[in-house]
C-alpha cells in the first residue's frame, strides 16, 4: 500500500511541474497577461479541470512556492544560533536565490517570477502583499528572539530584511528584461546583497545593545 501512495505522489509530483514548465514556457514567450489557463492547458496537453485540480489560479503557477518560502525565512530568524543577526540568518538564502538564476538561460528567466513580476503589475501587487505578511511573521520572531526589542523596531527591521528579496527579485527581473546575461546580473547583485545585509547586521547590534 506504502509503495502504492508513494507511486501515485510521485506521479503528481511529475504532473505539477510539468504544468509549471509549460505554463513558464507560455508566459516566457507571451508574457503572463497574454497567457489564459486554456492555453496552459493545452501546452500541458491536461485538461483545464487538471490544471486546477494543482493550482487554484493562473496567479498559482507564479506563486505557489510563496507560503513555502515565507515560512521558510521566517523559521530561519526563528531558529537563528544565538548571537546571530537575522541579516546573518538570511544572507546565505539571499546568495542562494541569486546565484540560482545564474545557470539559467534568458528564455528560462522570462518564464519565471523576478522576469513575470517586472512585467505584471498584477503579479507585482501580489508579490508586495506576500512580502508584507513575511515581514509581519519575521517581527514576530524577532521580537520572540531579541529581549526588549520593541515590536515596531522589530516589524522595521523585518521590513528592511524582506525588501533585500525584493530587490534581488526586481534587479533579476528588470536587467533580464534589459538584455544583460544571467552571468553578470548575479555577480552584480553578490557585493549589493552583503552591503545591505552588513549594514542591517549592524543595525541590528545597535538596536540589541540598546534594548
Amino acid at each position: 500500500m506504502d509503495g502504492t501512495i508513494g507511486l501515485r505522489e510521485r506521479k503528481k509530483l511529475k504532473t505539477r511541474q510539468h504544468i509549471a514548465d509549460a505554463a513558464a514556457h507560455l508566459f516566457g514567450e507571451h508574457g503572463f497577461e497574454q497567457v489564459a489557463v486554456a492555453d496552459v492547458a493545452r501546452a500541458a496537453e491536461v485538461s483545464e479541470q487538471t490544471v486546477y485540480n494543482y493550482f487554484s489560479s493562473k496567479h498559482d503557477l507564479v506563486l505557489d512556492r510563496a507560503d513555502e518560502i515565507r515560512e521558510q525565512l521566517v523559521r530561519l530568524v526563528a531558529e537563528r544560533p544565538d548571537g546571530q543577526s537575522p541579516a546573518d540568518s538570511l544572507r546565505d538564502n539571499a546568495h542562494r536565490y541569486a546565484k540560482h538564476h545564474r545557470t539559467a538561460s534568458t528564455a528560462e528567466l522570462r518564464g519565471q517570477l523576478p522576469v513575470i513580476c517586472a512585467g505584471s503589475p498584477v503579479i507585482r501587487r501580489l508579490v508586495l502583499e506576500s512580502r508584507d505578511r513575511t515581514a509581519d511573521e519575521m517581527a514576530g520572531a524577532i521580537v520572540d528572539t531579541t529581549a526588549g526589542v520593541h515590536p515596531a523596531v522589530a516589524r522595521a527591521h523585518a521590513a528592511a530584511l524582506v525588501s533585500v528579496f525584493q530587490m534581488v527579485v526586481d534587479h533579476i527581473g528588470h536587467r533580464t528584461l534589459a538584455g544583460v546575461s544571467p552571468e553578470l546580473v548575479a555577480d552584480e547583485l553578490g557585493p549589493a546583497i552583503d552591503a545591505v545585509m552588513d549594514d542591517l547586521a549592524r543595525h541590528f547590534e545597535t538596536m540589541r545593545e540598546q534594548s
